[in-house]
């Protein structure tokens, strides 16, 4: 646990060896195996250098070893530097000498194919039985330049910084590097990733996420790989560090190369940017951006909206900042009433009495500081860019000492950037801005650019903490379930009968299972049916083809509206019957469906969901109805959304202005909408036959919202459950919900709902924490902690918005109230099968045998999750969670004051 120690981790023995072993090493000119060996002797790491080659007594005066058997010490670090071929019994040898990690810098795998994809595959065979951690193959190596490690064939070593830099592209590894030097850019670490048959993006942000020497993390991305081990450890390490990243392959030409440099599979980019914004990751668009952008986080606080106030001495360049401010989605501020009240008083009459402030061309420094100061005091303001011209008057020197002055004693809580604009006159300046961490622009639209992006990644990070609303969804409702088990048989019956398309008839039964509106649907198949149908349901009337082949019912005439009588639909259904019949063949009409006729008064919204060939089930928002492709106003993310996620996903659209009423009209209920795209997004996370889906329209009107169409397309049959696309952030695990009753006296017992936590239940937990006492907080948390510790939001987002993938936390909740009597929490330790518990239950719910009941179904859940070991530490003096450990057949260990309980 990190408030005893810090937990070695695997990945260690690669950024910090003591002893490492280059196979292949050798002294030919030119080569790979030469210039490891040269980088690893020339820089001092702390340990020892031991080169392999079966050919050679010695490398560069370095006695070497035929095999990685015949070393005398035990290696931490083999680099891999032979052909391809082999390499699958090199790795093999290593694990089973106990080497616990490689570099394979080798090329020649994936990337050629089958051939390639069969070698890598027997790589990691012989890995996963020695416990080996990979990285590679086909890439540059590692270095660390904290420790002095430079296990890669670059020409030159990193300088020591804060940054750790991952590149997919070895190639861009060693420009970057360059340039590094050049710029006396450093680095915490620099790796080069290569097609990740072990080691993904996922194990190395876990891993720099708990580095204190890394500050940010900088990616250069070409594949994702295993896109839930990337998302999962990005949401958790992007709350306390910045990931910046840029994802080659944007166009359809660039993927296309990018997958066939990696030998990987490329999703939508689309896709992409919905995954990188739902786990708070900055995409930035090219190689110095990255940088940048991880500099000015460094250095200036986060923008808390999109609002940027400009102070500028000359017009032209205020608009053209303005105009980039806009095209990049932020925008002007409003100043105050009290701010223009300041500004009258010390500018000129003629100052431009709006945003941006032009405060003229003979503004003094005196003057510039004054107006920066009033400006970054409007509560409207976000941010400030202060522009400057090199006018005669002006002194581009002595304005950056006084803005320098000025951040130094206002400790904004707001970014204020510059942009010197000029060469010479400026450059002295220019350098006081930087060295005072002022980020100083050579154009203001570069600046506004940069600002936008800090507030996309404000944005971002914003939704990971919101608190979401209630969910009025309850998946452990016995009725819900019904529906669900409903779901399952109209499945099982289209695979039976080897058909992957719903009828609509079955698309809005599924629809309606999880609480999302449809219209009252009936099918006929008869004329005279229909009529009778039509009658019990009231006038107007509309029929629609029932097809279980067609898809698109307007195509072959299969759409009759606004029927107004019994006559009129027998008629139309005959219609529909010909029209198919001669459009289609006979065979695809299997009758139609009954509906009452739904005004359109509203906007025709689509909700609907694919297969990302990256990413599982992506989800997709915007207007609808029969221009949806005309328009292409959508948004995508991924399942499953909260309330607080479905807002994000609306206001990404241009119909999201409309939807809260234009011109007179009154707006949809936005709060009602939130829920159905939670709901739906639950139903594409919970079931995954479904391929596709589409409500396309969805009615959104100020009286209701209603899906008027639906269509549900499933995998084909053939299909294994084991082999359906999963998605790339875990649903809520239903399967561990549980009911259970506790004793309250001798007669009566109490209900009580044991269940994964949701987002939803911060308020919950607050409540559980006010109701502990000391001592009970100090036996959980090994030492004292306060309330207002513990009920930080910070913190209780941690608790609450669980990745289920990582961590899950199990709450003991009273049935029918909001009360939590406790909670225990798993949480899995990166790179491994091991995991770590812990448990509270509230003072006055103890010895009700609850927490016996929360720990028999965590080890449920441990065993389902396949963790081989579980393990806690509590306090020497906490008997009554040693005798439950003891109880469970855990193993007591003292360690000082505490006591390490384990379970294999």
């Amino acid at each position: 646990m990190n408030i005893l120690h810090r937990r070695e981790q695997r990945l260690d023995h690669i950024f910090w060896p003591k002893t490492v072993a280059v196979i292949g090493a050798t002294e030919n000119p030119g080569s790979v195996g030469r210039t490891v060996m040269q980088n690893l002797l020339a820089t001092s790491f702390g340990g020892e250098v031991f080169p392999v080659n079966p050919k050679r007594p010695s490398v560069m005066g370095v006695k070497a070893y035929p095999n990685i058997q015949s070393v005398p010490k035990k290696i931490d670090l083999a680099v891999i530097v032979t052909p391809a071929k082999a390499v699958p019994e090199i790795i093999r040898d290593c694990a089973d000498a106990g080497v616990p990690a490689a570099v394979i810098i080798s090329a020649g795998f994936k990337e050629m194919g089958a051939p390639g994809i069969a070698l890598e595959q027997e790589i990691l065979e012989h890995a996963r039985k020695g416990k080996m951690r990979i990285i590679g193959p086909n890439c540059l190596g590692v270095m660390n330049p904290i420790s002095g490690l430079n296990a890669t064939f670059a020409a030159g070593m990193a300088l020591k910084g804060k940054i750790a830099f991952i590149s997919q592209s070895g190639a861009l590894c060693t420009a970057v590097l360059d340039w590094s030097l050049r710029e006396k850019v450093g680095f915490s670490a620099f790796v080069s990733i290569g097609s990740m048959v072990d080691v993904d993006w996922g194990d190395l942000i876990d891993y720099f996420g708990s580095d204190s020497a890394t500050k940010s993390i900088l990616i250069y991305m070409e594949s994702i790989g295993e896109c839930r081990s990337f998302l999962s450890a990005a949401r958790e390490v992007a709350l306390t560090k910045p990931i910046i990243l840029i994802k080659a392959g944007r166009s359809e030409e660039s993927a296309k190369a990018a997958a066939s440099h990696t030998g990987s599979l490329a999703g939508s980019d689309e896709a992409l940017t919905a995954a990188l914004r739902r786990v708070g990751v900055l995409r930035v668009d090219s190689i110095a951006d990255l940088f940048s952008m991880a500099e000015i986080l460094s250095k200036q606080p986060r923008p808390k909206g999109p609002h940027l106030t400009i102070v500028t001495n000359a017009g032209g360049p205020g608009v053209i900042a303005t105009d980039a401010l806009i095209a990049n989605g932020g925008k002007l501020s409003e100043l105050s009433p009290e701010t223009m009240d300041a500004l009258n008083h010390l500018l000129p009459p003629h100052w431009s009495r709006n945003n941006p402030i032009d405060i003229l061309g003979d503004a003094s420094a005196e003057t510039y500081a004054k107006a920066v100061e009033i400006a970054s005091a409007d509560p409207h303001s976000d941010g400030i860019l202060v522009i400057l011209t090199p006018q005669d008057m002006t002194d581009p020197t002595a304005t950056a000492e006084k803005l320098k002055e000025f951040k130094e004693k206002k400790h904004l809580d707001k970014p204020i950037l510059a942009s010197w604009m000029g060469a010479g006159s400026v450059q002295k300046g220019d350098l006081i801005l930087t060295h005072s961490g002022i980020p100083s622009f050579e154009f203001p639209d570069l600046a506004c650019k940069t600002f936008a992006a800090m507030w996309r990644y404000s944005y971002n990070l914003k939704g990971i903490y919101e608190i979401p609303a209630l969910s009025d969804f309850t998946p452990d409702d016995p009725a819900i379930q019904a529906k669900h088990l409903a779901i399952q048989k109209i499945f099982s019956q289209a695979r039976s009968e080897k058909r992957t398309l719903l009828d609509e008839f079955e698309s809005k039964q599924v629809l309606e299972a999880y609480g999302i509106p449809t219209v009252p649907t009936q099918v006929a198949r008869s004329a005279e049916e229909a009529g009778q149908i039509a009658v019990a349901m009231g006038f107007p009337i509309v029929l629609k083809l029932y097809s279980r082949t067609i898809t698109h019912k307007t195509d072959v005439g299969g759409v009759k509206l606004n029927l107004p009588n019994l006559e009129s639909v027998k008629k139309a259904y005959e219609e529909i019957h010909s029209s198919v019949k001669k459009l289609a063949g006979e065979k695809h009409f299997q009758g139609v469906t009954v509906q009452p006729m739904i005004k359109l008064e509203g906007y025709e919204l689509i909700l609907g969901s694919t297969i990302d060939e990256q990413f599982g089930p992506v989800l997709l928002f915007g207007s609808g109805g029969q221009l949806v492709e005309v328009y292409q106003d959508r948004s995508l993310a991924l399942p499953p959304l909260t309330t607080t996620l479905a807002r994000r996903m609306m206001e990404q659209t241009k119909i999201y202005t409309a939807l809260h009423g234009v011109r007179g009209r009154k707006g949809v209920d936005l709060d009602q909408l939130e829920q159905i795209l939670v709901r739906f997004s639950n139903l594409i996370a919970e079931q995954p036959w479904i391929k596709e889906c589409d409500i396309n329209p969805l009615l959104a009107s100020p009286d209701r919202l209603l899906a008027l169409d639906a269509r549900i397309i499933l995998h084909e049959p053939s299909l294994k459950e084991e082999d359906l696309p999963k998605p790339a952030i875990r649903p809520y695990p239903i399967q561990y919900i549980e009911t259970c009753e506790i004793a309250e006296d001798h007669k009566k017992k109490i209900p009580l709902i044991i269940r994964p936590i949701r987002p939803e239940d911060e308020p919950l937990v607050v409540h559980f924490h006010k109701d502990l006492s000391n001592e009970t907080v100090r036996q959980r948390f090994l030492k004292e902690l306060n309330y207002e510790e513990r009920v930080a939001h910070e913190r209780l987002l941690r608790i609450c918005y669980n990745d289920y993938d990582r961590e899950i936390a199990l709450v003991a909740q009273l049935k029918g109230t909001d009360e939590i009597a406790g909670i225990i929490r798993l949480s899995k330790i990166p790179g491994t099968a091991d995991a770590t518990f812990a448990l509270t239950v509230k003072d006055r719910w103890q010895n009700r045998k609850i927490g016996n009941k929360l720990m028999q179904k965590i080890l449920q859940v441990a065993k389902e999750e396949k963790i081989k070991k579980i393990s806690a530490y509590m306090l020497q003096e906490n008997f009554q969670m040693q005798k439950l450990c003891k109880h469970f057949g855990f193993a007591l260990h003292p360690k000082g004051k505490y006591v390490l309980a384990e379970l294999d």
